[in-house]
Order: C-alpha cells, then structure tokens, then sequence
C-alpha cells in the first residue's frame, strides 16, 4: 500500500485498515510458527504497511494540535 493511498483514507477508515492489518500480521505469524506460511516476505510488508499507517494517523494528530493553539 502506497503512502498516497493511505493519505486518501478518512480518519475512522484508517482506524479499521489498522485493525485489519494488526489481525492479519496475527494470522501470518502463526502460520509462520506452524510452517504453513508460504511466502514469508509478507509478514514485512504488512510491518510496513502498519507504520505507514501509523505514521499518517501520528502527522494528523500533530496537524490537529498545531492548529489547536
């Protein structure tokens, strides 16, 4: 997922992109602890798509406090 697209996303949608990839990055951990994951390279990618995640949600909060003052 690009940063772009994330930007895209309205505040409640990035709150359930982030449950969503939490719960998925569950799932590929525990089928790479029982040997069925195939491809573990996925388990990076949504690491990073939980940061660009985090990282949008962290920038409108410090938007939302400078603009407060």
């Amino acid at each position: 997922m690009m940063k772009e697209k994330v930007q895209e996303l309205r505040d409640d949608e990035l709150e359930q992109k982030l449950a969503s990839l939490k719960t998925e990055l569950f799932n590929l951990r525990f089928s790479h602890a029982t040997g069925q994951l195939a491809n573990p390279v996925q388990i990076r990618n949504v690491k990073r798509d939980i940061a660009r995640v985090k990282t949008v949600i962290r920038e409108r909060e410090l938007k939302a406090a400078k603009e407060a003052k």
